[in-house]
């Protein structure tokens, strides 16, 4: 995948959240507990995203924490093994 695609899948996945939140919002609990639960697969897809940047990529924590938007320190604390 190139990286142009990135930006735009991205987007693509926050409007669709978004809008899987309006709809909760007409919805039962265990529609919300549905939707609560996708922030552990977000933590996992990001935990996902690191290990491959550094694993396949190379790239140092600093590299990672600048991406994360975090201090070395903190990035590897919360995604290193």
């Amino acid at each position: 995948m190139s990286k142009v695609e990135h930006p735009e899948y991205g987007k693509m996945v926050a409007r669709m959240i978004r809008a899987y939140g309006r709809r909760v919002a007409d919805a039962d609990e265990v529609d919300l507990a549905q939707l609560v639960g996708l922030r552990d697969e977000l933590e996992s897809a990001i935990t996902a995203a690191v290990q491959g940047q550094r694993e396949r990529h190379g790239r140092s924590w600093a590299d990672v924490a600048r991406g994360l938007g975090t201090t070395r320190q903190a990035a590897q604390m919360r995604h290193g093994r």
